[in-house]
């Protein structure tokens, strides 16, 4: 991993090894998921990758799911060589409602309930707004939202037919300023935010918990894709000056998904070293315009 006090080149490779995941410190206790079935979307790399091994050290039963099959399955070597621990794996497209359907439905079937679906799968492409295809803005609307929200209303539906408590995560941005270049996202993730801030009103009566994360400039495997001029603009997007690491947003997550923020709903959490209040990102190099 990169030092985290200079800015990404790139040609680094951008993220925590499996090595470092496996033996990254942590504020929690190694037993404090113990028993509890958690199902995490998007986790064969990045963010969700971190949540998974996380999960896994601390004693959850974990399940992962996302696109790419190879992704997992690495996922799934990497916790039963590094961790001691394994974990169940499935290749979902969350963008298709029946397929989502027939993923939790099994989870229940066989866990008896979900104690807590983090939803961390998304993608998207920087562009400007003015030049989105009519398919490229549908591909990360459907994904960014929609299959969020084919997760979650899949699970709320369970655990309401069976009378249980339920806890969804979600990932999102900070979206209060906008996204310039990642427009399409940035609609997408406003969605989830207030889809999750209403229904976490909603569902309360069924004890059900819906809250989000905000990332802001976090080092993963897709942050070198972009040209050097935006990893300098990412490196100073905060007044932290640096990255953060998946690592930041998995310890994030396990404080929704623990005990500790049982009095917590309908609420996002930032993890993004200042930058809501210092500045923000342009993925494709910022425009002459604002130089």
């Amino acid at each position: 991993m990169s030092d985290k006090n200079q800015p990404l080149q790139s040609s680094e490779y951008g993220g925590m090894s499996i090595e470092e995941l496996a033996t990254a410190s942590t504020v929690y206790r190694a037993d404090l998921l113990t028993s509890q079935t958690i199902v995490i979307s998007g986790a064969g790399t990045g963010m969700g990758r971190a949540m998974a091994f996380l999960a896994a050290r601390l004693g959850a039963n974990v399940v992962i799911c996302g696109r790419r099959e190879e992704k997992l399955q690495e996922v799934k070597d990497g916790i039963r060589q590094h961790v001691g621990r394994d974990i169940e794996y499935a290749q979902v497209n969350i963008r298709d409602p029946e397929n989502v359907e027939n993923f939790i439905t099994d989870i229940f079937d066989r866990h008896g309930t979900i104690h807590a679906l983090i939803n961390s799968a998304g993608g998207q492409f920087s562009q400007a707004a003015i030049d989105f295809s009519r398919k490229g803005w549908l591909a990360v609307i459907d994904t960014n939202l929609n299959g969020t929200w084919w997760m979650m209303q899949e699970a709320a539906k369970k655990w309401c037919d069976t009378g249980q408590e339920g806890n969804i995560i979600n990932i999102a941005a900070y979206v209060e300023r906008g996204m310039p270049q990642s427009a399409h996202s940035c609609a997408a993730r406003a969605g989830v935010i207030y889809l999750s801030k209403t229904v976490s009103t909603e569902w309360a009566e069924h004890n059900i918990r819906v809250n989000c994360i905000a990332p802001g400039a976090i080092e993963t495997e897709g942050v070198t894709q972009y040209p050097p001029e935006a990893l300098q603009e990412f490196h100073r997007a905060n007044p932290m000056k640096r990255f953060g690491d998946v690592w930041d947003v998995a310890e994030t997550t396990i404080y929704l998904v623990a005990p500790s923020s049982k009095f917590v709903t309908g609420e996002v959490i930032t993890v993004d070293g200042g930058m809501a209040q210092h500045g923000w990102v342009w993925p494709m190099g910022k425009p002459e315009y604002f130089k």
